[in-house]
């Protein structure tokens, strides 16, 4: 059983807790709905604007912009704006994982990345006109910023639970994620279907929504900042510019130290291959809709909404069956559901809006308690005094193979010329993946990590 919590304990997780709901409106009505046709727009309009043709089948052949020196489709600036805000990540976030273990300043770090993050998705409302190049910069400076909070607040999960609560702890972070994501979302809706009747232009309403996401981010972040404190002491006493060469220094002891626990890296590499597979569903879901089931853009809009609502109740549930069976048996049997929703998409009729819900149902329901149970298994396995290094080690990862489930998406859809036989395709991420988790002893993974076992697992 989980030891007591006293009230301030709670305080502090219930704080920890609401970051999760900031940040999701970045995740959700930034990136998900609203930039990629916005700046794609912004995009076009320099393209004629430079006597570029823009028009017909042939926009994305024919309509041209510059991007660091190259001519590019206009069509294809986010595709590229996405892959360089990967690589970002990639870049930066051990060595920001590193600084936090070494300075153990983590509430700071929180606060200065997600402040940066916000300001500078607030700062797209900026983007008008033909000046999409602004937002392409402001982007991957939120997005950076993005990354490095998420693995900052990740690191603080083995601080604020112990083994037996940590499942549940993750799940609760998840379904409010998602909750605030909705509700931030609905507002932006609002915002950009009611735009005639308050004389906004499509535009300013889209901009409208780029602050309000940044706001939102920004005003909810003080929660958590006003409630977390610090748990272990520094690992240096660096100043400066020091702290800079203190953390590379980190990092590479910790790289080193990973081969010391291979299990806690076969757990990861397990993650790796299913979370590919759960991005690429939620990523192709709107393509597939649209483009194989010919459904409304109307209809996808409210398909959002379903799996952001729906992903709160479970992440709860998720949350509560981990309780009773363990974390890596949930797990599992999250993967069977995956298996069984994305056989289920095959078999959706074109134009069958009912059905295509029942999927975004079902995919709401696995969504959020997939990935809130993995987080906090690998928090088991983390070794204590590194949780950031490890978290950003673990978001690097997912970000360095997020390419290959669409890449067989694409290629399965490319060699036979339908979408339906390329979405069963990704049943293969489940499979590969969870035969690869159960495969890890999760109990010696934690021990050999110098963890104490949660009392299920």
């Amino acid at each position: 059983m989980s030891a007591p919590v006293s009230a301030e304990e709670e305080r502090e997780r219930r704080g920890w807790v609401f970051y999760d709901w900031a940040n999701q409106v970045f995740q959700t009505s930034v990136i998900t709905v609203f930039l990629s046709l916005y700046l794609t727009g912004v995009a076009e309009a320099d393209a004629r604007a430079r006597g570029r043709s823009c028009t017909g089948d042939s926009a994305l052949v024919d309509c041209d912009v510059s991007l660091l020196g190259f001519d590019v489709a206009a069509g294809s600036v986010f595709g590229y704006l996405i892959s360089l805000a990967t690589v970002l990540q990639v870049l930066v976030l051990p060595i920001t994982g590193a600084i936090a273990d070494r300075t153990q300043d983590k509430r700071r770090m929180l606060g200065a990345s997600a402040f940066l993050g916000s300001v500078a998705t607030a700062a797209l409302a900026l983007v008008a006109g033909t000046d999409w190049q602004l937002g392409f910069v402001l982007f991957l400076v939120a997005n950076t910023a993005y990354g490095v909070s998420i693995v900052v607040y990740y690191s603080y999960l083995p601080e604020l639970a112990g083994p037996d609560g940590r499942d549940a702890l993750s799940a609760r972070g998840w379904a409010f994620g998602y909750l605030g994501g909705g509700l931030a979302l609905v507002l932006h809706l609002a915002i950009y279907l009611g735009r005639d009747l308050v004389g906004l232009s499509e535009s300013d309403a889209v901009r409208i929504c780029f602050l309000t996401a940044g706001l939102w981010w920004a005003a909810f972040t003080l929660v958590p900042l006003r409630r977390l404190r610090r748990h272990q002491p520094p690992q240096g006493t660096e100043r400066g510019a020091a702290v800079l060469t203190a953390g590379f220094r980190q990092l590479a002891a910790t790289l080193r130290h990973a081969r010391s626990v291979p299990l806690t890296l076969a757990f990861l590499g397990s993650y790796l291959v299913f979370a590919d597979g759960i991005s690429t569903v939620a990523q192709i879901a709107g393509l597939y809709g649209e483009r194989e089931l010919l459904l409304p853009r109307e209809v996808l809009i409210v398909t959002i909404l379903i799996v952001q609502f729906v992903a709160f109740a479970g992440a709860v549930v998720h949350g509560r069956l981990a309780a009773r069976f363990g974390a890596k048996r949930t797990i599992l049997g999250s993967l069977v559901a995956w298996t069984a929703v994305v056989t289920g998409a095959y078999f959706v009729a074109a134009g069958q809006q009912l059905q295509f819900y029942a999927v975004a149902l079902g995919i709401g329901l696995v969504l959020g308690g997939t990935l809130a149970l993995t987080r906090s298994l690998f928090s088991q396995m983390v070794p204590p005094g590194r949780e950031a290094e490890y978290f950003a080690l673990y978001e690097v990862g997912e970000k360095g193979t997020s390419w290959l489930g669409p890449l067989v998406f694409a290629a399965v859809a490319d060699a036979t010329g339908s979408f339906r036989p390329a979405i069963v395709s990704l049943i293969a991420f489940f499979v590969v993946g969870g035969a690869a988790l159960a495969a890890v002893p999760v109990g010696r993974a934690i021990r050999a990590a110098g963890n104490e076992e949660p009392a299920v697992l």
